[in-house]
C-alpha cells in the first residue's frame, strides 16, 4: 500500500512539472507569434498620404496686458487728502482723481508774492536814484562843456550815472526772476490736483487717502495708480530665436487663456521686438527669446469700454454669445499662423523618422569583404525617411519635408498622394522596422473602407 501511494505522488509531481512547462512554452510561443502562423511579420498602423492645407504654427506662452496703460505718479510730494476713485472704476479724460494737501505750496506762493513786491519796491528805488544821477550828469555835462569843472570830476559823475542805470536793469531782472519762481510755485500748486490724462479703467490703485506720496521732477515719484484701456488687451509672449524668423507683422493667431479652458480666441501680431532677452548667457543653458505682442481681436471686456454695448440697444446678432473678461497678468498660450501652403502632399508627423544610411554602407562593405579583417565605419549619414507598405513589405523611402502643423507634415519629394505609409507604433518606427521587413497592417479594414469611399 505504501509503495502505491509513493508512486502516485511521483506521478502527480511529474504531471505538474509537465503542465507548468507547457504553460510557459505556450506563453513564449504566443509572444513570439509562433501560434499565429505569421512569424517575422511586424504589426504596424498605416495611413494614406493625401493633399492637405498645412499652416505652420509657432507656439509661445506669455501674459495678458492692456495695450495702453498709463502710470500715474505725482510731481509734488505731500499727503493725499482726497481720493475719488477705486480700483475698477471707469474714468474720463480730465476727471478728478485725487488731491494732495496744498498748504505748503499755498504758503510758498504767499512768500514769493511778498518777495516780488519787495523787488518791485527796490526797482522803483533804483529808478529814482538813476533819474537823480541822470539829472546831475546832464547839468555837469554843460559845466564841463564850458570848462567850469575838471575832467576828473565830470568822469566821476558820468560813471555814477552809468552805475545807477545798471542797478535799475538788475532790479528789473530780479523782478523777472521773482515772477518765474512765482509761476513755478503756482504750477506746483496746480499739480496737487491729479486729473485723468485719458479715458480708461483704474486697473491698479496703490494708495489710500491719508498716505504720503513722493514726487520729484528729476526722478520717478510714487506710483499711485494705473489707467488702462481694458477693452484693448494684448498678449506678450516670448518666441525662441529659431522661430522668430517665421513670424511677421499682421500674422493671425489662436489664443488659449488658462482662465477660459476649452475656448479659443483670435488675435493678430502687432509688434515684434528687435532686441533679444537672453537668459543664462555664456552657459550651456543659454536661451534667446524675442518679445512679440499679439492684439486680441475677439471682443472682450465690453462692460469696461467707453462705448459700452447695451443689450437693449442692439440686436441679437450684434451682441456676441460669449464675451470674455480678461484681466492683466492672466496666462495664455498663442499659436501664431506663420506660413500656409495649400493642397500639398502630407503625411502624419509620426510617419517621418530618421535612419542612418551609413550603417547600410557599412553592412554592404562587410558582406563584400573576402579577407578576415572587418573595417568599422564611424561615419553618420542621418536622413529623413518614411516606410511605405509595398504589398506587405516595408519599403524605406527617403523624403524631403516642408512645413508642419500639429498633426501633419508636408512632403516635398519622395511620396505621392495615395501611398500607404506606416504611422505607428512609435517603437516600431523608431527602432524595429527596417527596409524589406514583412509587415502586417492592424488597421487594414479601416484602410479598405477609406479606399472604397
Amino acid at each position: 500500500m505504501g509503495k502505491n501511494k509513493s508512486a502516485t505522488k511521483k506521478l502527480l509531481k511529474l504531471l505538474g512539472i509537465l503542465l507548468f512547462a507547457m504553460v510557459v512554452l505556450a506563453i513564449v510561443a504566443k509572444t513570439a507569434g509562433w501560434l499565429d502562423g505569421d512569424s517575422g511579420e511586424v504589426e504596424v498602423e498605416t495611413q494614406q498620404a493625401e493633399l492637405r492645407t498645412i499652416t505652420q504654427l509657432v507656439s509661445a506662452s506669455g501674459r495678458i496686458q492692456p495695450e495702453v496703460e498709463v502710470i500715474i505718479r505725482p510731481d509734488v510730494s505731500g499727503e493725499i487728502i482726497e481720493l475719488n476713485v477705486k480700483e475698477g472704476d471707469f474714468v474720463r479724460e480730465g476727471e478728478l482723481l485725487l488731491r494732495i494737501k496744498p498748504d505748503i505750496y499755498e504758503a510758498r506762493i504767499d512768500e514769493l508774492n511778498a518777495a516780488l513786491l519787495t523787488q518791485q519796491s527796490r526797482m522803483e528805488q533804483a529808478r529814482a536814484t538813476m533819474l537823480q544821477a541822470e539829472a546831475e550828469f546832464m547839468k555837469n555835462q554843460q559845466l564841463y562843456d564850458r570848462e567850469l569843472i575838471s575832467e576828473l570830476e565830470f568822469l566821476q559823475i558820468k560813471n555814477n550815472y552809468e552805475a545807477q542805470k545798471a542797478n535799475l536793469k538788475a532790479a528789473e531782472f530780479q523782478i523777472e526772476s521773482a515772477r518765474a519762481q512765482l509761476r513755478r510755485a503756482e504750477e506746483e500748486l496746480q499739480q496737487t490736483v491729479i486729473r485723468s490724462p485719458k479715458d480708461g479703467t483704474i486697473s491698479r490703485l496703490a494708495v489710500e487717502r491719508g498716505e504720503r506720496v513722493l514726487g520729484q521732477a528729476q526722478t520717478a515719484g510714487t506710483e499711485m495708480m494705473r489707467i488702462a484701456r481694458m477693452e484693448q488687451m494684448e498678449v506678450v509672449v516670448d518666441v525662441n530665436e529659431n522661430d522668430i524668423v517665421n513670424v511677421s507683422l499682421t500674422d493671425t493667431t489662436l489664443i488659449e487663456v488658462d482662465a477660459y479652458p476649452n475656448r479659443t480666441f483670435e488675435g493678430v501680431v502687432t509688434e515684434i521686438a528687435n532686441s533679444a532677452d537672453v537668459t543664462g548667457s555664456g552657459s550651456a543653458d543659454q536661451v534667446t527669446n524675442y518679445k512679440v505682442k499679439i492684439r486680441i481681436t475677439t471682443p472682450h471686456n465690453l462692460d469696461q469700454s467707453p462705448d459700452r454695448i447695451l443689450a437693449q440697444d442692439a440686436t441679437d446678432s450684434e451682441v456676441p454669445e460669449f464675451i470674455p473678461n480678461f484681466k492683466p497678468g492672466m496666462s495664455g498660450t498663442v499659436d501664431i499662423k506663420a506660413n500656409t501652403v495649400y493642397d500639398v502632399v502630407s503625411v502624419p508627423i509620426q510617419a517621418v523618422t530618421v535612419r542612418n544610411f551609413a550603417e547600410d554602407k557599412q553592412e554592404s562593405d562587410e558582406d563584400g569583404e573576402t579577407s578576415g579583417v572587418r573595417s568599422r565605419s564611424t561615419d553618420e549619414d542621418f536622413r529623413r525617411v518614411v516606410f511605405v507598405n509595398d504589398n506587405g513589405i516595408a519599403k524605406r523611402v527617403e523624403v524631403e519635408t516642408g512645413i508642419s502643423d500639429n498633426t501633419h507634415i508636408q512632403i516635398m519629394s519622395g511620396v505621392d498622394t495615395g501611398a500607404e505609409v506606416v504611422t505607428g507604433s512609435y517603437r516600431i518606427l523608431s527602432r524595429v522596422l527596417n527596409d524589406g521587413n514583412p509587415i502586417k497592417v492592424q488597421n487594414r479594414n479601416k484602410i479598405a473602407a477609406l479606399g472604397g469611399n
